[in-house]
């Protein structure tokens, strides 16, 4: 099963910040990981803000990236500061 984590904004959108999915056959890329959990969590904000970043197995990764069951897959948020 795929381990996804939520981190900043995103973990209060979500029921948890960890969870973990078996993907669906018709997700293998984050592209498709993006449209099926905007779907799910009414996340449209996955699809929407380019700028949320995706790890895969601890690596940030360019989309679309292909993904498989065993992966971490983590949504990073940009970070402010000042």
């Amino acid at each position: 099963m795929a381990r996804l984590s939520f981190f900043g904004r995103l973990s209060d959108t979500v029921p948890s910040a960890e969870q973990t999915f078996s993907l669906p056959v018709s997700v293998r890329n984050t592209t498709e990981l993006r449209r099926w959990l905007s779907e799910r969590f009414m996340l449209a904000v996955l699809l929407d803000d380019r700028s949320i970043r995706i790890a895969v197995n601890d690596e940030i990764v360019c989309e679309p990236h292909g993904l498989c069951d065993e992966d971490h897959i983590a949504f990073l948020p940009p970070v402010g500061g000042g």
